[in-house]
């Protein structure tokens, strides 16, 4: 097997706890050759969709943990697997690259996440198909309407729509003087969408990190547990991680969305749950995977590599 990864720079990855970097381990174990290339080294030329991809070896030090070949240029479909690991935003550049992953699709190349999938999903947004599992929720740029949404609810979320790792969410509560000034700053003055979800009490005992592969659900979670004095649970944003066996309503939530997921071309899919609500579905780059396997043995990376041979063999995902 032959397998390309789109990352972001491997000298900002977290060895300890990136994904990214668990599946390139269980690959490796496998006996698998790993490329790398980034989101800018992907590029459509004489009618092929091809990228300046490195050949990687890992160490199996801490540092440096990897050693990268000079690029070389290679069509993407002579590739077993392209995996899109790419972090958020999903901003412009990011759109173009689904473009151009997807023109690769049609070439023969074989993508994980599918691009077209990326595109449709939009992490934030796409909850709206599944409103039967999510908390009051509203996406709006008007500050008449996300102030009614506050006043209907008392204790609200407010958050951009391209963000990750809790960047830029606010709790606001009715009485909280700043909350023009958060809905101008998250709108840009009424020239950006965004959303707001009731605040769900419950996030003191973690937001949940629920994946989806292959179609099934991990039986673990990782809950992300706030530190002191906030409200996101985020790792980034300074949080704990507790890997659990899923709840009853995890599962009801899981196993109704993993077949559909599955069946557009989303190989591996982060839900994010607090308390009974659904409040995301993340499928640019997921993670959890360390975290969960270091806690409880399950060999998540594992999960995911013999998920993409099954894949590769299905026209399902394909």
């Amino acid at each position: 097997m032959k397998l390309a990864f789109i990352v972001d720079p491997l000298d900002e990855f977290k060895i300890y706890k990136d994904t990214s970097f668990a599946m390139m381990r269980e690959a490796a174990s496998r006996g698998w050759a790993l490329y790398t290339l980034q989101q800018e080294d992907i590029f459509w030329r004489k009618q092929r969709v091809t990228g300046n991809a490195s050949r990687l070896t890992l160490t199996g030090n801490e540092y440096p943990w990897y050693r990268s070949d000079a690029a070389q240029e290679i069509d993407l479909a002579k590739f077993d697997a392209v995996i899109m690991r790419k972090d958020p935003p999903f901003d412009t550049e990011y759109f173009y690259s689904t473009y151009l992953l997807e023109t690769a699709e049609a070439q023969g190349a074989k993508v994980f996440n599918r691009p077209q999938a990326i595109r449709d999903h939009s992490e934030k947004l796409s909850i709206a198909r599944y409103a039967q599992f999510i908390a009051p929720t509203i996406v709006t740029r008007l500050d008449s309407v996300l102030l009614d949404f506050l006043a209907e609810h008392g204790d609200v979320i407010f958050k951009p729509l391209d963000g990750m790792g809790g960047a830029s969410v606010f709790r606001v509560r009715q009485d909280d003087p700043n909350v023009n000034v958060i809905i101008e700053t998250l709108t840009h003055l009424g020239k950006r969408t965004i959303m707001g979800q009731r605040y769900l009490p419950q996030i003191k005992d973690g937001d949940k990190r629920v994946l989806l592969i292959g179609g099934k659900p991990v039986p673990y979670c990782l809950a992300r547990i706030p530190k002191a004095g906030e409200t996101r649970g985020n790792l980034a944003a300074g949080g704990t991680g507790e890997a659990r066996e899923l709840t009853a309503r995890d599962r009801e939530i899981a196993q109704t969305l993993a077949p559909l997921l599955y069946a557009k071309g989303l190989l591996l899919v982060g839900l994010d749950v607090i308390g009974s609500c659904l409040t995301e579905i993340n499928v640019t780059s997921p993670t959890c995977f360390q975290e969960i396997t270091q806690q409880t043995g399950c060999n998540v990376a594992g999960l995911f590599m013999d998920a993409l041979v099954d894949a590769l063999s299905s026209p399902m995902a394909l």
